[in-house]
């Protein structure tokens, strides 16, 4: 099956049956808005790409974001993450000063994560997709049916760190087992709210902490 480019991958975890149910659903929603001429963002290939790098057995931390970033040529599929060329989003900005400060890792000069998610770190946004221009536009397009089922399914296979930055993200807090998983909560890392509790939570540091308690490869945070 590949409707909008989903990873077989996923397929089996999440059940093949409701993945052809949800994306049939949500492709008939977001195909009429392409043919009006409203821009979409991340591209049809990349609304997965969180899933293409992770696979459900390998994943070993999840960072939930929001949506997507809704500026032109600046969503790339993963939460938080942008590509090289584009200049680096306040939020950003913010989780790598954070970083500086919890582990001394230099201030990176490109905002791209995808090294991160070749880690096994899992960048999902609750919504997948955003119309140029309106952040949050898609909330109530239906996806989070698709990423609540990951973020449950996850939870259920057990021995993974989410990590619930701000109100949107830690509403999830209920979808996940407590005794099987850790949480780390925080809040958003956005200019509004970094100072509220975001900056000082050490999240990274703490993620490597478990990670090596639990016998893992710690995760390298260090952008290439």
């Amino acid at each position: 099956m590949n409707i909008l480019s989903f990873p077989d991958a996923w397929l089996e975890p999440l059940d093949k049956g409701f993945c052809v149910d949800f994306l049939r659903d949500i492709e008939s929603k977001l195909i009429p808005k392409n043919d009006e001429k409203v821009s979409i963002f991340p591209p049809n290939n990349l609304i997965f790409r969180a899933l293409d790098l992770v696979c459900f057995e390998d994943a070993k931390v999840l960072i939930l974001g929001q949506d997507p970033y809704h500026g032109f040529g600046q969503a790339n599929g993963l939460s938080f993450s942008v590509n090289k060329a584009i200049s680096i989003p306040p939020s950003l900005k913010n989780i790598f000063l954070e970083l500086k400060n919890d582990l001394d890792v230099p201030i990176s000069p490109h905002g791209d994560l995808t090294y991160w998610a070749q880690q096994k770190v899992l960048l999902l946004n609750s919504a997948l997709t955003v119309e140029r221009g309106k952040p949050n536009s898609h909330k109530k397009l239906g996806w989070e049916k698709l990423t609540d089922k990951i973020i449950n399914q996850l939870s259920d296979r057990g021995n993974m760190i989410f990590v619930l930055w701000g109100k949107s993200a830690q509403k999830k807090y209920t979808l996940i087992d407590q005794k099987h998983n850790k949480i780390l909560v925080a809040s958003h890392p956005s200019p509004l709210s970094a100072y509220k509790g975001f900056f000082g939570c050490k999240h990274f540091s703490k993620i490597n902490k478990i990670l090596k308690q639990k016998g893992a490869s710690e995760i390298d945070w260090q952008l290439k």
